[in-house]
């Protein structure tokens, strides 16, 4: 399994396109939605399905495109539809960019808790405090893991002062995956990627 990162919107969202024998999931795509298609094409994939690790606008703005132009199912945590209700008017506001409401219906994650791309397989690790439905996509075969917002390089946690975020959440969540293999290569929604060793030692001990 091959991850491949898109930079994308005005936020510098961190779109991964996540490869495994040619199928290809996309994860986050924040914006850009005909730039992303495009590199899809140009890498000769097929796309299996297209999530979101949260409801955040700056993860979700090129969701219906793909969807719909790739014939892709669209997957997010229930818990965090209400924030795709308000992801138009949040990006808008947020950053004066005209945007379109979400065109396709989203499917929960499947019961099994795991995305498939052919043979392979990423488990769908629940992590909530940064929203109420944030998750992380992880596979322990070839040790990688898109974690969203929960967690940055240099030792950085996703924002708890959202009205609907709760830190003691992101904390059990945070604690869940630095029990992960510390070879583990970690993707975070924005700037570079990490390791879960790495984190463990710029952390904070309320974390550790």
């Amino acid at each position: 399994m091959k991850i491949i990162p898109l930079i994308v919107g005005q936020l510098k969202t961190n779109c991964y396109l996540v490869e495994a024998s040619g199928n290809v999931g996309i994860i986050d795509p924040g914006d850009d939605g005909e730039y992303i298609i495009d590199q899809i094409a140009k890498l000769n994939l097929k796309p299996f399905w297209v999530a979101a690790t949260h409801g955040h606008f700056d993860h979700v703005l090129a969701v219906s495109e793909i969807a719909l132009t790739c014939k892709i199912p669209f997957y997010i945590h229930p818990k965090d539809l209400f924030l795709l209700k308000q992801a138009k008017n949040s990006a808008e506001h947020f950053t004066a960019v005209k945007a379109d409401p979400l065109l396709v219906e989203p499917f929960p994650f499947p019961e099994e808790k795991t995305l498939s791309l052919g043979e392979e397989k990423l488990e769908v690790i629940e992590t909530p405090g940064h929203t109420p439905g944030g998750v992380c996509l992880y596979s322990k075969k070839d040790h990688l893991l898109v974690c969203g917002d929960l967690l940055f390089a240099g030792g950085i946690v996703g924002r708890t002062d959202l009205r609907y975020a709760s830190f003691s959440q992101l904390a059990k969540s945070v604690k869940k995956i630095l029990k992960l293999a510390g070879r583990t290569m970690v993707y975070p929604g924005h700037g570079g990627d990490t390791t879960v060793e790495e984190l463990k030692a710029q952390l904070p001990e309320t974390f550790v």
